[in-house]
């Protein structure tokens, strides 16, 4: 039961890149680009986290379905998991939204034009 959560975290990643793949938004895309971006938002994230961490506004929850794995004080093992996921998360939704933006602009742009 311990590693339940991180076993969610990673299918959900596996889901995202599942995504990513199929609709060819953000490592499939370019993957250099995708890289220098997730690895960005982790560290910030990390940072952030540290930054909380050292102020003593974050902590780590006590649960049983958590290895029980620090890679810092306070800093689960699941925690760089979980800010991956997010990332990866925001930058497919990012590039879903703008293709489907696009693609709707075009469609206006085209009926437009037949109008005119």
């Amino acid at each position: 039961m311990g590693a339940a959560y991180l076993l969610f975290l990673l299918a959900s990643l596996g889901c995202m890149v599942l995504l990513d793949q199929r609709l060819r938004l953000f490592f499939w895309h370019d993957a250099g680009r995708a890289a220098a971006v997730l690895i960005t938002g982790v560290l910030f994230f990390l940072a952030w986290d540290l930054a909380g961490i050292g102020l003593g506004i974050f902590y780590r929850g006590q649960t049983d379905i958590m290895l029980g794995i620090t890679l810092a004080p306070e800093l689960p093992l699941e925690e760089v998991v979980f800010l991956t996921f997010l990332s990866y998360l925001v930058m497919n939704l990012f590039l879903m939204f703008r293709r489907g933006f696009e693609q709707l602009h075009s469609r206006r742009s085209a009926q437009v034009e037949e109008r005119s």
